[in-house]
């Protein structure tokens, strides 16, 4: 199976059991490949927690070790290919995160595992969801 890029909330419903709300195509695509999230991923965490959308009851890095080990989930650098490529998406929506996950899944050549509608209908990336 080739390597899938999960996008922060998958990484998350991943890492707490809860993948529900992915198609089973989609949560197949988990077994077997190689698991990469964008290192904007674990800052758009970060601010979730310090936002209090999200907390845990060990720290948000102790957390994110755990999960990134325990799920054996690889981060994919912030390149300068990578960023340019984030300022290139014509029409695609303004959330930072978002642009540097979709660049990150364009520059690598994996598939985005996301439920994000609005990546989903860019179309301009390939998508699992």
């Amino acid at each position: 199976m080739k390597p899938v890029l999960l996008d922060t909330h998958v990484w998350i419903w991943l890492s707490i059991g809860d993948l529900h709300s992915l198609s089973a195509p989609a949560q197949r695509s988990l077994n077997g490949g190689v698991r990469w999230i964008s290192a904007i991923s674990c800052w758009e965490l970060a601010k979730l927690v310090e936002l209090r959308r999200l907390g845990f009851t060990i720290s948000t890095l102790s957390w994110m070790r755990r999960s990134l080990n325990e799920n054996h989930i690889r981060i994919a650098e912030l390149t300068p290919e990578i960023a340019v490529e984030s300022t290139n998406l014509k029409g695609f929506h303004r959330d930072l995160a978002d642009q540097i996950i979709v660049a990150t899944s364009l520059v690598l050549g994996m598939p985005l595992l996301t439920a994000d509608q609005r990546i989903i209908q860019f179309g301009d990336v390939e998508t699992i969801s």
